[in-house]
């Protein structure tokens, strides 16, 4: 039987050590790391190469949508299960449009968990049965030809703009991403231009409507 290496993220201590409990009872799933937040996660999966990730959406440093992007990117043969608590459709689609195979709610019965992890080793896509049910042909109709706020920002940009709106000073910020101050007040600025925003508040506003942050 072929084991299948999972990485758990989830800024939630508790929820991580639940979600090894029951991934721990299944015979076919290895769990061989947990990340507090997405970089981390990012890190741990280059140096693991694990074949899934559960991973929550909303992290500090760096949110798990954004996290997905990059790592399918990195790694294109990773299956990427997200686990929210927003049953929202806006958010399923965003998942889907970031890499995710899976959109499960925190709330499922374990049994669902097993049905999910079932489907993405199988090379399927699952979404628990409780949120919208036109997600999946809205997804395929829409989601790739459609210009979505904030696909003009680079990947660096989005993570300095998520940075901004958790409140983090630019020096902070420089730190966490290995910047320098003045690189960092360069895209500062350049987001404010290209944004059309004039203050900080704006910004925020910004990250908000992206999904970057939740109130």
């Amino acid at each position: 039987m072929t084991v299948s290496r999972a990485l758990l993220a989830d800024d939630h201590t508790l929820v991580r050590a639940g979600l090894r409990k029951l991934l721990e009872n299944l015979p076919n799933i290895e769990v061989v790391g947990e990340a507090g937040d997405g970089l981390e996660l990012l890190a741990l999966a280059e140096q693991l190469q694990p074949h899934l990730v559960l991973m929550d959406i909303a992290m500090p440093g760096l949110n798990g949508l954004d996290a997905t992007a990059r790592l399918v990117k990195s790694q294109p043969g990773i299956r990427v299960l997200i686990l929210s608590m927003h049953q929202n459709e806006e958010y399923v689609r965003k998942a889907l449009r970031h890499g995710a195979a899976a959109y499960l709610l925190k709330d499922a019965a374990p049994m669902e968990l097993e049905l999910a992890l079932s489907a993405v080793l199988r090379g399927e896509t699952y979404l628990s049965p409780a949120v919208s049910r036109g997600v999946v042909s809205d997804y395929v109709q829409r989601l790739r030809s459609e210009d979505q706020p904030g696909e003009q920002l680079s990947p660096r940009q989005r993570e300095v703009l998520q940075l901004i709106a958790e409140g983090l000073s630019t020096k902070e910020i420089a730190r966490k991403l290995d910047l320098s101050v003045k690189t960092v007040e360069t895209h500062r600025t350049g987001l404010m231009k290209q944004l059309d925003v004039h203050e900080v508040t704006g910004l925020v506003r910004y990250a908000l409507k992206l999904g970057l942050v939740t109130v």
